[in-house]
């Protein structure tokens, strides 16, 4: 990494954790009694909510305050191109669902990334993240890393469990909205949780990746995943030891993402690549 990006690790991470502890406030102080939708996202069942936008324009404003020659790149509003070479990326709530029905598993997520591909979106697969933060606001949780710097919890070190079988393995995953992709994601745990010792669909990716950091989870796979859930969470997770990594020879992306200690992830991938887990029936 050049000295000039990282003598700027702290300063990114400051601002990527006043951030989200900023947005997190909006969207959990700010949650009506019921919940309204705003709009629709892959399907009538992934759903955009007022807090969504309130909560993306609120990060966009206060970047334009901190760091205004960067580039973003968010889940509501896409990519708006920066000249410095850090593009944030942000996820203003992850777990949407959760939110509308008043459930403690979503999380604001927001990283600093650096692609070569200075013309493009940053892409999880050429990009490299620098610094990352996955807040939860309900309990107060706030998971921070910064590369080469390690991961934390609430200040505290954090580390994934040390490898296990699959047998002894609590994994976790998520499930996509549109019905073609739930079926095949249907068949794939059908033959799989036989092998493990159960699985957990907690519905925030970001917080799935960062238990799998702090040993919540021993493993986690999941298809369908865009570059704002990958981007703070996988930060979080490789900091703290896990293996971050997709199927056949591919990266994590939204392919297929799969992460944990190295000998889990080995066992986890081949069952789903035997599987065909990367690709829809």
């Amino acid at each position: 990494m050049p000295a000039d990006l990282a003598a700027l690790l702290p300063e990114l991470l400051d601002v990527a954790t006043a951030l989200a502890r900023e947005a997190g406030a909006l969207v959990h102080d700010g949650r009506p009694e019921r919940v309204d939708v705003a709009a629709t996202k892959s399907s009538p069942v992934d759903v955009v909510t007022a807090m969504d936008l309130a909560s993306e324009d609120l990060l966009r404003r206060r970047l334009a305050e901190l760091r205004p020659a960067d580039g973003i790149l968010g889940e509501e509003q896409g990519w708006t191109r920066g000249s410095t070479g850090i593009t944030w990326v942000v996820d203003p709530i992850d777990g949407t669902v959760n939110y509308l029905y008043g459930l403690a598993s979503w999380s604001v997520s927001v990283a600093a990334v650096v692609d070569p591909d200075s013309g493009a979106a940053p892409d999880p697969a050429t990009w490299t993240a620098l610094v990352g933060c996955v807040h939860a606001p309900v309990d107060g949780r706030t998971f921070q890393a910064a590369l080469g710097r390690g991961a934390v919890l609430d200040g505290r070190p954090i580390r994934v469990n040390a490898s296990k079988t699959l047998s002894e393995s609590l994994v976790g995953t998520g499930f996509g909205y549109r019905r073609a992709r739930r079926v095949s994601q249907a068949r794939v745990v059908a033959g799989l949780l036989p092998e493990v010792r159960d699985i957990r669909r907690l519905g925030s990716a970001a917080l799935d990746l960062c238990a799998v950091a702090c040993g919540t989870l021993d493993a986690y796979f999941e298809r369908g995943l865009k570059p704002w859930d990958l981007a703070a969470g996988a930060l979080v997770a490789r900091e703290a030891g896990a293996q971050v990594t997709g199927l056949r020879g591919q990266p994590a992306g939204e392919d297929m993402t799969v992460a944990g200690p190295a000998a889990t992830v080995a066992a986890l991938r081949g069952l789903l690549e035997a599987a065909g887990a990367d690709a829809d029936d």
